[in-house]
């Protein structure tokens, strides 16, 4: 189907607001754009949902500490754990750019959620970003009591950038031994820095652009053929095999969209149990704007849902 008027609306009002083109923008400039625009942008994803505990604080990381936010759905229970890591094309965002949809996501799923602060490029180049990821996911796995977790039954995942980094971080735990993870959810995630497929060409403009991914790609990483490696393009892994369950989320208006789906179907062909869903009409980023975009808040139960099933029993890789 062509562009559903709502996320039509949305971009029609994006592009109403001017200025800079992403590509021709510094990252301090765009972090600055974002931060003076952060109160409108939070509204699209709906209330800010209460949760029964919240705490941000750090955690060791490979360079420096990595802040997270955590938040409890319920007190004194040994709940599973959520690994949240936001988008950002690697060069921005932050905590309270997820914090409603990691709040909603706790409450709908009744887990802790820790929402993941790494570093960014091109400040911190690839794999700054990855291996932050995968600390997390890995300190939470043994130090569970921490969290008053349940250390059995974790899951990463994460939109866009984050998308890239919740299946990197399951790469690395599979190759290195461990944590063993439950489920991997991936929200339009960016997974192949070489993506001509049609999608690409299809909806060249909506949100996203060739110009715009290749400014990502390049802060990110320091030459194309980096950029190639599987931990910084996950399709490229020569093997899938021993990789967590998934939930793709794609949207159809969405550049990313082939890229996501063609990385779905290369874990079903390793033997990975795949769920892949394509959401009609919907834009990159609509994930976040469950209050004006009504797929957002489809996706956002169907993510719901899948996790509380997937986090139900506790069975992750190698467990």
């Amino acid at each position: 189907m062509p562009l559903h008027p709502q996320s039509k609306a949305i971009l029609d009002a994006l592009a109403a607001q001017g200025g800079k083109p992403m590509e021709e923008s510094s990252p301090a400039e765009i972090r600055a754009s974002r931060a003076q625009n952060a109160a409108a942008m939070a509204e699209l994803a709906g209330p800010e949902q209460p949760v029964a505990r919240v705490q941000n604080r750090t955690i060791p990381g490979p360079a420096e500490p990595i802040p997270i936010r955590v938040y409890w759905s319920a007190a004194g229970k040994k709940l599973p754990v959520f690994v949240y890591f936001h988008g950002g094309g690697w060069v921005f965002g932050n905590i309270d750019t997820v914090d409603r949809v990691c709040r909603a996501l706790a409450n709908a799923v009744g887990c802790i959620v820790v929402n993941v602060e790494y570093r960014l490029a091109p400040e911190h180049k690839f794999p700054a970003a990855a291996e932050d990821a995968y600390a997390v996911a890995a300190y939470v796995a043994a130090h569970a009591d921490e969290f008053d977790a349940d250390g059995s039954r974790i899951a990463v995942g994460g939109d866009s950038a984050g998308g890239n980094l919740a299946a990197v971080a399951c790469l690395m735990a599979r190759d290195k031994g461990g944590p063993s993870l439950a489920f991997q959810l991936l929200v339009y995630p960016v997974v192949d820095s070489e993506d001509n497929r049609p999608s690409v060409e299809e909806n060249e403009g909506n949100l996203l652009s060739r110009a715009v991914m290749r400014y990502f790609w390049e802060h990110y990483t320091l030459s194309p053929e980096q950029a190639r490696q599987p931990y910084a393009s996950p399709i490229n892994a020569k093997s899938l095999a021993g990789l967590p369950p998934a939930f793709v989320i794609t949207a159809e208006c969405d550049p990313l969209r082939d890229q996501g789906e063609a990385y779905a179907r290369r874990l079903q062909e390793a033997g990975v149990p795949v769920q892949m869903k394509r959401y009609a009409g919907a834009i990159h980023v609509f994930f976040q704007m469950g209050a004006v975009i009504d797929s957002g808040r489809e996706a956002m139960a169907d993510a719901a849902a899948a996790l509380r099933s997937a986090l139900a029993t506790g069975a992750g890789v190698g467990a």
